[in-house]
């Protein structure tokens, strides 16, 4: 099983087709209030343009089962990150409404609570994923800040990890892609501001090289989940 790779915050088909070309299995595009922001209209647009094999991902906070559904129905998406505490109903009728092709990825953010919060959602066959995040007082997502991968390897991502697949976020960049693999042992890697020239706008080299880490890095060794 290989690393799963995720370019996330584009906002420009420019930057989504550098992601593709430079290998990634996954765009997101970011559909809350953000500097990252793109509307339905600009997804749809992208998306029509794109090869049908790269995944591509909304990510929503404190949005209703409504806009979600009709953003995924518009612009053809392949998949959700829910960035904030989703109630259970919300993936259900997501799942019920999509079926097993809408890949459902749940948010937690890194915390001295995070394994508890995990487990809660140990009994929700609606999540294919967790993403494990850093956030700040102003941003729940994008931050550039990295959690501490050593505690979240003994609490979360080590021995006591259950049963969902584990996607590291936050604060990752082609320069620290390898030491966060080799620490967490993740089923997936996601990144933002890691690749970018500005807010934004993503740099094409630094994506190349993060892809490349990042599948350098994890292939020798398979990741958990």
């Amino acid at each position: 099983m290989s690393l799963w790779v995720k370019i996330c915050g584009n906002t420009s088909l420019e930057d989504a087709m550098v992601a593709v070309e430079a290998g990634a299995d996954a765009l997101g595009f970011v559909f809350a209030p953000s500097s990252r922001h793109v509307t339905r209209e600009q997804v749809a647009e992208m998306v029509a343009k794109l090869p049908v094999a790269i995944e591509k991902i909304g990510v929503f906070v404190d949005a209703s089962w409504e806009e979600i559904e009709g953003i995924v129905r518009a612009c053809k998406l392949t998949g959700v990150q829910l960035q904030f505490a989703a109630k259970p109903d919300v993936r259900t009728q997501l799942r019920e409404r999509f079926g097993a092709s809408l890949r459902i990825l749940q948010t937690l953010h890194f915390n001295k609570d995070i394994a508890a919060q995990a487990d809660s959602l140990a009994s929700d066959g609606n999540i294919d994923a967790l993403l494990v995040d850093s956030r700040t007082a102003t941003a729940v997502g994008g931050t550039g800040v990295a959690f501490d991968w050593e505690a979240a390897a003994a609490t979360l991502f080590g021995d006591r990890r259950g049963p969902h697949r584990l996607v590291a976020a936050g604060g990752l960049s082609p320069e620290n892609v390898a030491e966060a693999i080799a620490t967490l042992r993740p089923w997936g890697v996601d990144v933002v501001s890691g690749v970018e020239s500005s807010v934004g706008r993503k740099d094409a080299a630094r994506v190349r090289a993060f892809v490349a880490n990042a599948r350098n890095a994890s292939g020798g060794k398979a990741p958990r989940g």
